[in-house]
C-alpha cells in the first residue's frame, strides 16, 4: 500500500507543476504559449540515466558511461531554467510567466527525481514495486 500512496502523492506533484506552467501561459496578461517547449526537457530529463543504468557496469568504482549521463542530465536540467530566462530578457514573455514556468520546473524535477528515488532502488530492468 505504500507503493500506491507514493505514486499517488507523485501524481499529485506532476499534476500541481504542470499547472504552474500552464498557468504561465495561459492567463490572460501573459498569453504566450513559447513556455511549454519546457515539456520538451521533461520528456528527455530521465533518457540518460536510464541509458547509463542498462550499460553501465557496477564494479568499477568510477564510471563514465554513469558520468556523462549525469553532465547530459545536467545540462537538461539547466537548459530548463534557462529557456523561460532568455525568452523573458527577449521579451517574448513576461517576467511574471517566467517565475510560473520556473516553479513548475522545480515540482516537475522533483517529482522526477522522487520517481526514480522511490521506485528506481530495486532491480534495473523492472519497476516491480508499483
Amino acid at each position: 500500500m505504500a507503493g500506491i500512496k507514493a505514486l499517488v502523492a507523485l501524481s499529485f506533484s506532476g499534476a500541481l507543476g504542470l499547472t504552474f506552467l500552464l498557468l504561465g501561459c495561459a492567463l490572460e496578461q501573459f498569453g504566450q504559449y513559447w513556455p511549454m517547449f519546457v515539456l520538451i526537457f521533461y520528456i528527455l530529463s530521465p533518457i540518460p540515466n536510464l541509458i547509463a543504468r542498462r550499460h553501465a557496469d557496477d564494479t568499477e568504482s568510477s564510471n563514465a558511461c554513469r558520468e556523462l549521463a549525469y553532465f547530459l542530465t545536467t545540462g537538461i536540467v539547466v537548459s530548463a531554467y534557462g529557456l523561460p530566462v532568455v525568452l523573458a530578457r527577449k521579451a517574448v514573455i513576461q517576467w511574471g510567466a517566467a517565475g510560473l514556468v520556473m516553479a513548475g520546473n522545480c515540482v516537475i524535477f522533483l517529482t522526477i527525481l522522487g520517481f526514480f528515488l522511490i521506485f528506481g532502488g530495486g532491480d534495473d530492468f523492472s519497476w516491480e514495486q508499483w
